[in-house]
């Protein structure tokens, strides 16, 4: 696979820039055909049927617009500047800050991972790119410059007044606000090892077990830098950023701190979801104090009334101050989001609630597009309400390919940008890829076995492109269908790989039906497939019949090992620190404070809340 090349990105920025000033689509402009998507693009084909899971054409639009964000060199340190593509400008002073579209991308990255389990190599590197960026100095920027008390918080607009009890207007930070520093926690230049900014390390820990489940790469199990406050280098690994988190749950049962002195409902969701997974990608039981932070919330962060119908449900609580910042019914299905594999029951219940509050299944009711709510109107079944929500978005989130041959996809809201908005048109392509309850199904890591089944290898993206590498283990055949990627390439001829075979010399191929013998045996379990760049769906008849019962059990005891072993080893390296013997790694002796909150009665207004 190549690592990237000058013709890929060929005229993207002109085309883009030219696509900044679209029209979004006008109220009414779909007349009839509300619903529907836009017209078919030039350069992707329709995804033929299957019996087996495939990425659809939004999927691989959006695929392939990751594969340009995530390749294309920028510079994270405090002497660069992120491409303009990552999304620093959603919902300024809140969740502007490029970090947020890095966690937002990695949503539909999973899902579409779990589409196509036997093919890992783009999706690797697209979550790489992904993680690496994260432990930067723009990764952390609002904790590393954001020191002390907000020195406007006296002169702050009317608009943000509003959002601060007025016992505390002038004497209290405004929501997104860090407060590095402030006391009773002191400086904490770890942005990692602090007692606030779970917003940072509990979304990164989902990143990096996205990335572990996707790849099946040990990369960040190994030590890795972090950019602390003054360029200060801390020592990291994901054994032991997972470990610090569960810690911080047993030790606070009401649930860690986003900016200092507040503890948001949807940072704890997210820290959550990160070791849920973890814990299903290696065998631990990290998870578990989470769920007594949930409980806690449900008993102390919402109301429910005596018909049992949700009342109100926390934004954040401070408990510096006392202060509860609330939202009504309606705004707890972006938490309800993340909380699915953890509470499937309780997040229906957030379901329901937004639902009923908003009616989205009221055909007499308008509705307005929510990302959080059409991806769980589909993974609870509730037709009525996804049908409204999606032609909500078609007409007000202007959905549309780009590139020189329209070979990417991205919701661009009318916000004349050169580029897809990132966090919000993420969360939009989470309900796009796959189908029914794809999100809660990737969330449960089904697909373990995938790192020792056949697998597709040395596929020249972004030229050839997969919709679908699937080991159907019924009838013993690897189905791959391909696909022109870079439609200016069709025709051409390409090879790939399929590894990790039981007898390559036993291997028996079908290419649209028909007997193919452009293969050849290139090692120890492996085949090189010569064909084209061309829609196409191999049947690649290899005898795997999955895991045994054995090797299940071997593969389990191996995954715990290796985090028993890595806990050690970070356990040994936090003893260190303590004595002082490395400036990196453990729980930060300095700590830090502060934020505030600007929601609504209808709910939140950040884009990382919103419904």
């Amino acid at each position: 696979m190549p690592t990237g090349s000058e013709w890929s990105r060929r005229g993207f920025l002109k085309q883009a820039g030219a696509g900044a000033g679209a029209v979004a689509f006008a109220p009414g402009a779909l007349g009839a055909a509300a619903g529907q998507a836009p017209a078919p693009a030039r350069g992707l084909a329709a995804t033929p049927r299957s019996v087996h899971p495939t990425l659809n054409r939004r999927a691989r639009g959006w695929l392939r617009f990751l594969w340009e964000k995530t390749t294309t060199p920028d510079d994270w340190g405090g002497d660069g500047m992120p491409h303009p593509w990552w999304d620093r400008y959603s919902n300024p002073v809140v969740t502007s800050y490029p970090r947020f579209d890095l966690q937002d991308s990695s949503y539909a990255l999973l899902v579409m991972a779990d589409q196509t389990p036997a093919w890992r190599e783009v999706y690797t590197r697209i979550a790489d790119g992904l993680a690496t960026r994260y432990p930067t100095y723009w990764g952390a920027i609002d904790w590393l410059t954001q020191i002390g008390n907000d020195p406007r918080r006296a002169n702050y607009p009317d608009a943000v007044m509003q959002g601060i009890p007025e016992r505390l207007r002038g004497n209290y930070n405004r929501i997104g606000w860090t407060a590095n520093g402030v006391e009773p926690w002191g400086l904490s230049p770890d942005p990692i090892g602090s007692e606030g900014n779970l917003f940072f390390r509990g979304w990164f820990n989902l990143v990096l077990s996205i990335y572990k489940y996707v790849s099946g790469d040990d990369k960040y199990e190994r030590p890795f830098p972090v950019t602390g406050y003054g360029d200060e280098q801390f020592e990291w690994d994901h054994h032991r950023i997972a470990e610090f988190l569960e810690g911080q749950y047993r030790e606070r049962p009401e649930g860690p701190h986003c900016e200092n002195t507040k503890i948001w409902v949807p940072c704890n969701s997210a820290a959550g979801l990160g070791l849920y997974l973890y814990d299903r990608v290696y065998g631990r039981d990290r998870h578990r104090p989470v769920l007594g932070w949930l409980e806690y919330a449900k008993d102390n962060y919402m109301s429910v009334g005596s018909d049992g119908r949700l009342e109100w449900i926390a934004n954040y609580y401070d408990p510096i101050v006392n202060h509860m910042s609330t939202a009504g019914a309606a705004a707890g299905v972006f938490d309800g989001m993340l909380l699915l594999p953890q509470d499937r029951e309780f997040t229906e219940f957030l379901y329901e609630s937004a639902a009923n509050a908003l009616g989205w299944n009221d055909p007499s009711v308008p509705v307005q597009p929510s990302p959080a709510g059409t991806l769980l109107a589909r993974e609870f079944g509730d037709h009525t309400s996804l049908e409204r929500l999606r032609a909500a978005a078609e007409l007000a989130f202007e959905p549309k390919y780009f590139g020189d041959d329209d070979e990417m996809f991205g919701w661009w809201f009318g916000l004349n940008d050169g580029f897809p908005r990132g966090q919000l048109s993420a969360q939009m392509m989470l309900a796009e890829v796959g189908e029914a309850d794809a999100w809660g199904r990737a969330l449960e890591a089904p697909h373990l076995d995938k790192y020792a089944a056949p697998t597709v290898e040395g596929v020249d993206f972004p030229s050839l492109g997969l919709y679908q590498a699937w080991n159907d283990t019924d009838g013993g055949a690897l189905n791959v269908g391909t696909y022109a990627a870079a439609p200016d390439r069709r025709g051409m001829e390409t090879s790939w790989r399929v590894t990790n075979l039981p007898d390559p010399d036993d291997v028996y191929i079908l290419c649209d039906g028909l007997p193919f013998s452009r293969f050849a045996v290139d090692g120890p379990g492996s085949i090189r497939i010569d064909g084209d760049i061309a829609q196409r769906h191999y049947q690649i008849f290899t005898g795997y019949r999955g895991e045994s019962a054995e090797q299940a059990d071997a593969r389990r005891r191996l995954q715990r090992q290796a985090g028993a072993s890595a806990t050690a080893a970070g356990a040994a390296l936090a003893a260190r620190d303590r004595n002082g013997q490395s400036g990196t790694g453990g729980r930060g002796q300095a700590r830090g404070q502060a934020s505030t909150t600007l929601a609504s009665e209808e709910g939140p207004t950040c884009a990382c809340c919103v419904a």
